[in-house]
């Protein structure tokens, strides 16, 4: 797949992340794919000689580790070699994609995570990556939950807000530019909320943390909090989205919208990384595999049901185009936030 040059994209005015109905998205770019394949514009087989190396840059049992080891486990019997996931957390995930780049083009180093950091890294004046400089493999969209330990007296989302609007309440979050990070910036943006940002190596250790009453609250993502819910270890008090989520066995959380207006989209997709450079046939390989074991796979539509996830398997220019607007909306957050140590613009990232 041939990108424009550092994330400038010809393209017309940009729209809202996913405008269209996002289901109805995800089954025509997964049709298109399967034509494609069929009409044979993927020939090239990849016959590794040794096991893949994906690099989570985040801790164990995060949103990232867990769809990973799931999207590698429907991709290996065809590579027909082992995929060795390897865990690499700090700096709110910019170490372990680092590694991921200066490693040899030769197809045997992924990495891993929510897409859109790639572009927002620059942004804070960590790496110098670029959207492009990947090709993506999407399994999932992930949302976020504010939620509390049951311990804390904030019963309700506007219990909350009056609180922090009052004084700084501690939230935890996998650090910055994390998805816990992203929902919280979008919330203090909206409302005029004040926090004071606890941050962990992982979205995992955010929520223990929560859960262990080192902080009040936490942003993170469904899928590391869900467990937890389902215990009665945390309180959920919205999703931080335009629509309601149920999780079986928690009920069903409003969204944020109900109680916040006029609040922007900070969804996240999540998938696996494949660094620009590679052999051609690396990335036909896997976008076969992809279309062929991650569009039809029932383990991970599980996982998303269960977790509060979408099951939104996208790869190639359909992968790209649906996380550029995310890269475009985390970035100009980052900046009204006194955060960025780049301009957005400067980096090729505009509104």
């Amino acid at each position: 797949m041939t990108l424009p040059p550092r994330q400038t994209p010809q393209r017309a005015p940009l729209r809202p992340p996913f405008r269209m109905p996002l289901r109805r998205r995800i089954t025509q770019a997964a049709l298109l794919g399967a034509a494609l394949l069929a009409a044979g514009v993927a020939q090239a087989q990849w016959k590794p000689t040794k096991p893949v190396t994906i690099i989570v840059p985040w801790a164990a049992g995060g949103a990232t580790d867990q769809v990973t080891r799931l999207a590698a486990a429907e991709i290996e019997a065809g590579l027909g070699q082992k995929i060795v996931v390897v865990n690499q957390p700090g700096g709110a995930g910019s170490i372990g994609t680092k590694a991921t780049m200066d490693a040899p083009k030769d197809g045997y180093t992924w990495t891993a995570g929510a897409a859109k950091q790639l572009g927002t890294y620059p942004v804070l004046g960590m790496i110098q990556s670029k959207l492009d400089d990947f090709h993506l493999f999407l399994a999932v969209t992930n949302v976020s939950i504010v939620s509390v330990n049951p311990g804390s007296p904030y019963q309700t989302m506007p219990q909350l807000l009056d609180a922090m609007k009052a004084a700084p309440v501690p939230v935890a979050t996998a650090g910055n530019s994390s998805s816990g990070h992203f929902a919280m910036e979008a919330i203090a943006k909206a409302t005029g909320a004040k926090y004071r940002h606890v941050t962990y190596d992982g979205g995992n250790p955010a929520v223990v943390a929560t859960v262990a009453g080192e902080t009040p609250v936490t942003t993170q993502l469904a899928p590391e909090q869900a467990e937890m819910l389902k215990g009665k270890r945390l309180r959920a008090l919205a999703v931080v989205g335009d629509q309601p989520l149920t999780i079986e066995g928690v009920g069903t959380i409003p969204p944020i919208t109900q109680f916040v207006a006029n609040f922007p989209k900070v969804t996240t997709g999540f998938g696996i990384f494949i660094p620009k450079g590679v052999p051609a046939e690396v990335v036909a390989t896997v976008e076969k595999l992809w279309a062929e074991k991650v569009v039809t796979s029932e383990k991970i539509r599980k996982y998303a049901a269960d977790r509060g996830a979408l099951f939104t398997p996208l790869y190639g220019k359909a992968a790209y185009d649906a996380v550029w607007p995310t890269v475009v909306t985390d970035a100009y957050l980052l900046q009204e936030a006194g955060l960025a140590k780049v301009s957005p613009e400067s980096l090729g990232i505009r509104r």
